[in-house]
């Protein structure tokens, strides 16, 4: 890790540290011990073990995405990677930085540039369509669970959703209507130059084409991997699910019986509310919508923030520390295989 991240690390942490400070300032410090106390540490494994399962998972799916590219490309070195991608996720505004973190972490292992960020893309594109899908089911078959449940959060979700929804459209459209796609960014660019210089725009220009021909070479070699796409759909339908039941087990440890589908739909929610926040990790933004969308199911005050409290130690810190120790270990080398 540079400097400079491991500056943000001690920032992130000092900001959570705070968050959780000014989230227990209306507690009594015996009511949090009693709590403490009376927590379920099965249910709280269970919890843990979720995340766990949701990091195996992806560690699946990247050994899918390289079979039959490279040769003996081991567990470890795959559950490497989305361990990296966590802890660089949750140094960089809107999680910026899991997949170059994730490319050095490939390329470490032996393999080959191009095809690293092939993969990615691959499971970029899966795991984007993968969250819209659950979103969308989740409104299919929670409408009015959504529709009772969220009233000033509301313009929030439906940020988020948008949000989502460009990135997986803008990535289709460069995938299936190049010609469009480049027409389209020249168009957008042209208000540019009414307050930019003209060097920049061009810099701007050249710099946004490369990216796109770079991503519309990369798609041409995934879009005929039909069965391959449909079983990394699959095992990434399963991660999210492991995901978005963490804060069940929670409320379990606390002694609450919620309903499962419907902590399901408020975390599906939750997530999409953090990524509008740019700080790393949705910081502030994460706290405020658990606790106002789980208030609901948690009527004791200090029970709702040692929820919040365990909730963000399970799906963000724990993470970025376990990434941690993933960076520094030493992936095995990996043969590539001769497609020719």
């Amino acid at each position: 890790m540079s400097r400079k991240n491991i500056a943000v690390l001690i920032g992130m942490l000092l900001l959570g540290g705070g968050i959780f400070a000014y989230e227990l300032r209306s507690v009594r410090l015996s009511q949090l011990l009693r709590e403490i106390y009376r927590l379920n540490p099965w249910w709280l494994l269970a919890a843990a073990g979720c995340m766990a399962l949701y990091w195996v998972m992806e560690a699946l799916v990247v050994k899918l995405l390289l079979k039959g590219r490279v040769e003996r490309f081991s567990f470890k070195n795959a559950l490497r990677i989305p361990l990296v991608e966590q802890l660089f996720n949750s140094l960089t505004p809107f999680s910026s930085g899991g997949q170059p973190a994730q490319l050095v972490a490939l390329m470490q292992s032996g393999v080959d540039g191009g095809r690293a960020s092939s993969l990615l893309l691959m499971k970029f594109i899966v795991f984007q369509a993968m969250v819209l899908l659950n979103f969308i089911l989740t409104l299919v078959f929670g409408f009015k669970l959504v529709a009772a449940k969220f009233t000033y959060l509301a313009w929030l979700v439906v940020f988020g959703f948008i949000i989502h929804l460009v990135v997986i459209t803008t990535l289709l459209l460069i995938m299936y209507w190049y010609n469009f796609t480049k027409a389209l960014v020249r168009l957008l660019l042209r208000p540019l130059h009414w307050f930019m210089k003209a060097e920049r725009v061009t810099k701007l220009a050249l710099t946004l084409n490369q990216k796109i021909d770079n991503f519309h070479r990369e798609s041409l070699r995934i879009k005929n991997q039909t069965g391959m796409l449909l079983k990394a759909s699959l095992l990434t339908f399963i991660q999210l699910v492991f995901y978005y039941s963490v804060p069940y087990f929670v409320l379990l440890a606390l002694g609450l019986h919620p309903n499962f589908f419907e902590v399901l739909v408020m975390h599906i929610m939750i997530v999409m509310i953090i990524s509008l926040f740019p700080i790393p990790g949705g910081s502030g933004g994460a706290e405020i919508s658990f606790r106002a969308l789980f208030a609901t199911f948690v009527a004791v005050n200090s029970k709702l923030v040692l929820a919040m409290i365990l909730w963000r130690i399970m799906t963000y810190y724990l993470g970025m520390f376990i990434g941690m120790f993933a960076l520094v270990i030493k992936p095995d080398r990996v043969k590539e295989i001769d497609q020719s």
